[in-house]
């Protein structure tokens, strides 16, 4: 898979900018579980071989990745923004929150800050720039994109085995048939995002 063009685009920004710090989130759409975030400053100068958007990767190869994106780049940091905060301030702000925190998170700052999407976190004190489909554009909201899905993965899996029964490892949260299958079967547990099924069980209950 050539990744080439994803480190000129990083060539270039940082030309005109300076140091560049790739943002992007994870689990903004399943019905339970933390909404994650990475930042990443990777080195100038070095082409990871693989790095692209996370949904583009096999499972094996981003975790793969991950280590490799950790041990190489500058600094990074991975952040979360919980269920109860998905649930005060909306799943988009909480997802903006757990940005914020992971570019804050980072031991250097950075002149720029490239964040996935078309929605950049506000009170950042470095200029943001917003990228849509980013993680298909730039190398550092790519690895990013890694950093945040394996690690939000990782921690489904811790859930899945405190709550067996959701089958989580299999599905990750996601509304899948057979994570609705095991809602209608044992309803929501601490960990589901009650305003991403309240429609769905007011429909139920019609």
């Amino acid at each position: 898979m050539d990744n080439t063009n994803l480190f000129e685009f990083d060539s270039a920004v940082a030309e005109e900018y300076g140091t560049i710090c790739g943002v992007d989130e994870a689990g903004r759409g399943p019905l339970a579980g933390d909404v994650f975030a990475a930042a990443v400053i990777l080195p100038k100068d070095i082409v990871i071989e693989g790095i692209n958007d996370s949904k583009k990767l096999s499972e094996k190869k981003r975790n793969a990745l991950f280590d490799v994106i950790r041990e190489k780049a500058v600094c990074y940091c991975i952040a979360r923004a919980s269920i109860a905060e998905i649930e005060e301030i909306n799943i988009l702000n909480a997802a903006m929150l757990a940005m914020k925190r992971a570019v804050e998170g980072l031991s250097q700052k950075a002149d720029i800050v490239l964040v996935d999407g078309n929605k950049t976190p506000q009170g950042l004190d470095a200029p943001c720039k917003s990228v849509v489909k980013g993680d298909a554009v730039s190398a550092s909201i790519a690895a990013a994109s890694i950093l945040a899905k394996v690690a939000r993965d990782r921690y489904m899996l811790e859930i899945a085995n405190e709550y067996p029964q959701y089958c989580f490892e299999k599905h990750k949260g996601y509304g899948t048939a057979l994570h609705y299958k095991m809602l209608d079967q044992y309803g929501m547990s601490d960990v589901h995002r009650p305003s991403f099924l309240k429609k769905y069980f007011d429909k139920k209950n019609v």
